[in-house]
This record gives structure tokens, sequence and C-alpha cells, in this order.
């Protein structure tokens, strides 16, 4: 039984809005079918916007679904939330999940204004197609992956798109050390209290974008 609440659009997965259905409806074109729908959103959002986890505004509406659409770089959260609204509006239900990870190939400038390899509420959607629901981790583009020597994420409608535990080399990439589970909208109050509790020194340093920190391994 599909809850309501999975296809209803909210304040932040607004996808009742013209911005997320003209994103959605771009992504999709010609396609009916939900899983092959639901492949063209995942790589539209995966590689239309690319990944910088420092362009963390604190204002909630940088976290809207509308708003998002006309990123040219952003971080794991508001990627998933515009994936689950544009699912949304193409009829698919959707939803957030979220996991504390540990990225041991982060940069060390990175690292180091955070205080740890543990990013906290990794973000991701859930998309129920054919009645199995799928987690998909859309955050690094393309271009990213092949900078950092990592596995590209793929969806293809039959498994989970979701970080990888090795590198390209055989280096340990990404370890989920905690499931938070499933939201049907985003708690984000939650999310910037642990962040203000257990990033501090990040959450002051603000810069807003990985070139105006001088990490050249997220800069374009």
């Amino acid at each position: 039984m599909i809850d309501p609440a999975w296809l209803a659009p909210t304040w932040f997965l607004d996808a009742d809005s013209e911005r997320v259905g003209d994103y959605a409806a771009d992504a999709a074109g010609d396609l009916s079918d939900p899983v092959e729908v639901a492949i063209a959103l995942f790589h539209q959002v995966r590689d239309g916007i690319r990944y910088d986890p420092y362009n963390t505004d604190h204002a909630p509406e940088a976290f809207r679904a509308s708003t998002i659409v006309g990123s040219e770089a952003n971080w794991c959260v508001p990627k998933s939330v515009l994936l689950a609204a544009a699912a949304r509006n193409r009829g698919i239900p959707a939803r957030l999940g979220f996991a504390d990870v540990r990225n041991h190939l982060t940069s060390k400038k990175l690292a180091e204004q955070m205080g740890t390899d543990i990013f906290m509420w990794h973000g991701y959607a859930q998309l129920l197609l054919n009645g199995r629901w799928f987690k998909l981790s859309s955050a690094f583009n393309i271009e990213l992956c092949q900078k950092f020597g990592v596995k590209v994420l793929e969806f293809d409608g039959t498994a989970d798109a979701l970080m990888h535990p090795f590198d390209q080399a055989g280096n340990r990439h990404m370890e989920y050390v905690r499931e938070r589970g499933s939201f049907d909208d985003l708690p984000l109050d939650q999310i910037q209290a642990d962040f203000a509790e257990f990033y501090p020194q990040f959450q002051a340093a603000g810069p807003s974008s990985a070139t105006e920190a001088g990490d050249t391994e997220f800069s374009p």
C-alpha cells in the first residue's frame, strides 16, 4: 500500500512547483516507464549539479527543491531533496534516507576544517519502484569520481546506488557507520542541530565553495 505522504508535496519537497516540474519533465523527456524515469532523474541530479561539500547554506530556503534546481554545485542533502521531489512530481513514491558515513578519501583540507572524516546525515533519496524501495545516492558527479579515482555510482533499476566501500585502486572509500532511517520530509532542524554540535569549526569557517576554501580537490 502506498502512503500518500510518499507522493505529496511539502515545503522542502515542493514537487508541485513549476521549477521542479520543468526540471523533472526535462530529465524524463518522452519516458513513461517509472524505472526509466527514475534512472533519468538520477543521472540528471548526479551530473547536472556538481558536488561541493562547502556549499552549505544554512537558510531553509536553500533546501527547497525549487531552489536547488538552479544550483551549479551543492552537497548530498539538497541533491537528495531534489531527486525525491522530482520523483514525486513524476508520480514515483519517494522519501529521504540518511546515514552517517566515514569517507576514507576525503580531502585533507575538508577533514581539517570538519575535525573528522565522519559525515553525519549523509543524504540519499529512496524511490519505490515495482514494489521495492531503492536507495539512490546522487551526491558525487561523474567528473568528481574520475578526479578522486572512485567508482561512479550507477542505477539501472535493479539494485541500490550507495557509496562504494573501495575506490578503483582497492583503497577503502566510504564506510556506512550509522543508519538514521527514512523520512517523508527533510528533518532540517535535527540535521542543523547536530552539525552545530559536532562541526562547530566547520560551521563557523564560512567558505561557500571549495574554490573559496582553497580546496582544489573539490574545486571544478
